[in-house]
C-alpha cells in the first residue's frame, strides 16, 4: 500500500529502486511518527477537521500502535512502503473511515521532516548526555593524573613537560566547545516543519502553533517553502556537530596509540582491553582505539558527503534527501558506541608514574632553565642564547623542576572552570521542555 497510489502499479524495479533502505530505516522513525500523527490529529478536531468522537478513536489507536513499538512488536508489512503508510494503513483497518482522515492538511514531505526532526532531538539529547559522561570521566582522569608528567611535543619533537592532568583536561574542554556546535543545530532541529505540507502550505484552516506547543518545539520554520528547504541543511548542520565531536575522539585516540607504543610506553591498559597478535606473542594492539580513529574520520567526512548530494538542488522536494538517512542515521549510532568505547577504555587507563626521569628527556627543560635566568635579569635573547650553547656544548644541566602557576597550565588546571563551561552549555538545551510536552502528548 502506498499514501499515493492510484490506479496503476509502477514497474517492479522501479518501486525497488526509489524505496530503497526506507523500510528499513523508517523503523527508527516510527515512534517518532506516531506523536507527530497525535499532534496533528488534535489539531484536526481543534480546527474541525475531525470529530471529537473520530478523535479520540484516533488517539486510542495511535497509542496502542506506540506501545507496539516499544514493546518491539511492530513491524512494516511486506507490501507496505515506509511508516507513514504503515501507521495510516493500520488506524483504517481498524477505525475505517477515521484513520483515511489522518493525512487531511499534510503531506508525506511535511510528515518525515517532522519525524527526521523529532528523531535528532532524541538523538541529540543522547549524545549530549553521553558526551556530558565522557567529559565527567575525563575531569576525574584530569584530577587524579595531574602530577604525573610526560613529555610534550611539537613537530612531534620533544617540546616541553606536559601533564596528563594537561591532556585529559585539554580533550575535556575540546568537548565543550563541540557540545556549543551541537546546541547550535538543536536550536535548528527544534522547530515545526508540520503544516508545510508538501512544500506549499494548505486551504485548510490548520493551526500550526498548536502543533509547535504539542510537540515542544521551541518555533515554528514559518515559511513553507523554507520549512521544505530546511531538509538537508538540518542534516548537514548536524553533521557538523557530529564531526566535531568525531574530530576530538579521532585525535585523542591518535594520541593514545602512540602513548601506548612501547617506544613511547607512557600508558598501559589490561590485556582484555587490548588484541594480540596470531604470531607475536607479545603484542597489546591498541584496537580500540584504532577503530574509534577511523570511524571517527569517517564522520568527519559526513559534512561534506551531505553537502555533495545537495549541491545544485532547487527549492522544493527531491527524492535524493531520502538518501540522507542512510548516511547520517548510522553515523549517529556509530559515534555514540566510539564515546562509549572511549569511555570503557580511559576508565581502566594506566599512566607510567616519573617518565620524565629518563635521561632523554632532560632537554624537555630548557625552556624552565631559560626562564630561571629570566627571572635573575638576564634578557630572555641573552637566556635563550646561554642555554642553546650549554645543549650544543652537552654541558646542559637541570634540577628537572618546573613551576606553572598561571590558568591552564600544569599547576592550575582550571577543571572546575572548565565543568561550569559545559554545565552553562548543556543549560542551553530545552530537553526537559521537549520531554514534558511529549509526555503529555502520549498520557
Amino acid at each position: 500500500m502506498k499514501l499515493w497510489q492510484k490506479n496503476t502499479d509502477s514497474l517492479k524495479e522501479v518501486e525497488t529502486f526509489t524505496v530503497g533502505k526506507d523500510r528499513e530505516l523508517d523503523l527508527f522513525l516510527a515512534p517518532y511518527d506516531v506523536l507527530g500523527s497525535l499532534a496533528h490529529i488534535k489539531m484536526l478536531e481543534k480546527v474541525g477537521l475531525l470529530s471529537t468522537e473520530e478523535l479520540t478513536e484516533l488517539e486510542i489507536g495511535l497509542k496502542n500502535i506506540y506501545a507496539d513499538i516499544l514493546a518491539e512488536k511492530f513491524s512494516l508489512d511486506e507490501d507496505v512502503e515506509d511508516i507513514h503508510s504503515q501507521i495510516e494503513f493500520l488506524l483504517t483497518k481498524k477505525l475505517g473511515d477515521a484513520g483515511k482522515k489522518i493525512h487531511a492538511a499534510r503531506s508525506r514531505n511535511d510528515q518525515v521532516i517532522l519525524d527526521l526532526k523529532l528523531f535528532f532531538r532524541n538523538e541529540i539529547e543522547n549524545l549530549v548526555h553521553e558526551v556530558n559522561a565522557f567529559f565527567e570521566l575525563l575531569l576525574q582522569q584530569s584530577e587524579k593524573y595531574k602530577n604525573y608528567l610526560f613529555p610534550g611535543y611539537t613537530h612531534l619533537q620533544l617540546a616541553m613537560p606536559n601533564s596528563f592532568g594537561l591532556w585529559f583536561g585539554a580533550y575535556a574542554e575540546s568537548l565543550v566547545d563541540d557540545i556549543i556546535t551541537m546546541h547550535a543545530s538543536w536550536q535548528i532541529v527544534n522547530k515545526n516543519p508540520l503544516g508545510s505540507a508538501a512544500g506549499f502550505g494548505s486551504s485548510f484552516p490548520i493551526d500550526r502553533k498548536y502543533t509547535t506547543e504539542l510537540l515542544g518545539f521551541d518555533e515554528l520554520n514559518y515559511n513553507v517553502v523554507y520549512a521544505q528547504m530546511s531538509r538537508g541543511k538540518t542534516e548537514r548542520v548536524i553533521a557538523q556537530a557530529l564531526s566535531n565531536i568525531a574530530s576530538t575522539l579521532a585525535r585523542m585516540s591518535m594520541d593514545a596509540c602512540l602513548y601506548l607504543n612501547q617506544n613511547f610506553g607512557f600508558i598501559s591498559f589490561p590485556d582484555e582491553l587490548t588484541t594480540g597478535s596470531s604470531i607475536m606473542p607479545h603484542k597489546k594492539n591498541p584496537d580500540v582505539f584504532e577503530l574509534i580513529r577511523g570511524h571517527c574520520n569517517r564522520i568527519q567526512a559526513l559534512p561534506n558527503e551531505i553537502l555533495m548530494m545537495m549541491t545544485n538542488l532547487p527549492s522544493g522536494y527531491h527524492r535524493d534527501l531520502q538518501l540522507l538517512k542512510e548516511h547520517l542515521f548510522p553515523a549517529i549510532q556509530n559515534l555514540r558506541s566510539c564515546i562509549n568505547m572511549a569511555s570503557l577504555m580511559f576508565q581502566h587507563i594506566e599512566v607510567k608514574e616519573n617518565i620524565l626521569e629518563d635521561e632523554k628527556y632532560k632537554y624537555l627543560f630548557t625552556v624552565e632553565e631559560m626562564n630561571k635566568l629570566v627571572l635573575q635579569g638576564i634578557p630572555l635573547r641573552d637566556a635563550y642564547k646561554k642555554i642553546g650553547a650549554d645543549v650544543e656544548a652537552g654541558s646542559f644541566t637541570t634540577d628537572r623542576k618546573i613551576a606553572h602557576t598561571h590558568e591552564g597550565s600544569i599547576g592550575n588546571l582550571q577543571n572546575e572552570k572548565i565543568r561550569s563551561m559545559m554545565q552553562n552549555v548543556i543549560s542551553r538545551f530545552t530537553f526537559k521542555e521537549v520531554n514534558d510536552a511529549l509526555q503529555k502528548l502520549i498520557q
